[in-house]
């Protein structure tokens, strides 16, 4: 926890961004009959049975001292989908960057392992090297900034019933480019001096 407040308070440095990463999966839900649409006096209506179309995996990836949020849907969440999430933002959204300070939960899929699983071994060890990876701790999921925007993408543009994977990710482009050109960003005020205080039952106690 410490380790991941820490680098929350590092200054801004565009050669070693901060980003933190998550990833959720959404259920894809059909409409077995056609809403009733709204009209003066009355407000749409939708039946309460649905059809369950399977699933998509979305990744998050939140810049908080830049206001800046990438956003991919994939069919599946495994180590390779996850290797070829991390080399897009090192290739593309971070070309230039010589290390991405990479903030994430410790899943079994979060590690160098998995691109040297996606990829040959000269292409994963180049994109490890640009690696600098902070895990937060078990049942520490609050301390991933990339879970709150999760939830504000839940709330802003996947709070409807989609029916489709395609359809899904390109309302969630649309939603990205608004935000991102909106530049908000994430002031992190809790501290480790902070957690010292109000989490004291967490660390051991010495006697004096």
């Amino acid at each position: 926890m410490e380790d991941v407040l820490e680098v929350y308070h590092r200054p801004y440095n565009a050669d070693r961004p901060l980003v933190c990463m998550d990833e959720c999966s959404k259920q894809l839900i059909g409409e077995v009959r056609e809403p009733l649409p709204a009209k003066p006096g009355s407000v749409a209506k939708f039946d309460s049975e649905y059809e369950r179309r399977g699933t998509a995996n979305v990744f998050m990836a939140v810049e908080p001292l830049a206001g800046q949020r990438t956003v991919q849907v994939t069919e599946r969440r495994t180590r390779v989908d996850w290797a070829h999430f991390v080399q897009m933002l090192l290739t593309t959204v971070y070309p230039l960057a010589a290390k991405v300070v990479l903030v994430m939960d410790n899943l079994n899929t979060h590690g160098i392992a998995s691109l040297y699983e996606a990829f040959a071994p000269d292409v994963a060890l180049a994109l490890a090297n640009r690696l600098e990876i902070h895990y937060t701790p078990k049942h520490g999921s609050w301390l991933n900034m990339a879970e709150t925007e999760l939830s504000v993408l839940s709330r802003q543009c996947l709070d409807r019933r989609i029916d489709d994977r395609d359809v899904m990710a390109r309302e969630i482009a649309i939603w990205q480019s608004a935000r991102n050109a909106t530049n908000v960003t994430i002031n992190w005020q809790f501290r480790t001096a902070d957690a010292r205080i109000k989490l004291k039952r967490l660390y051991p106690s010495f006697d004096a």
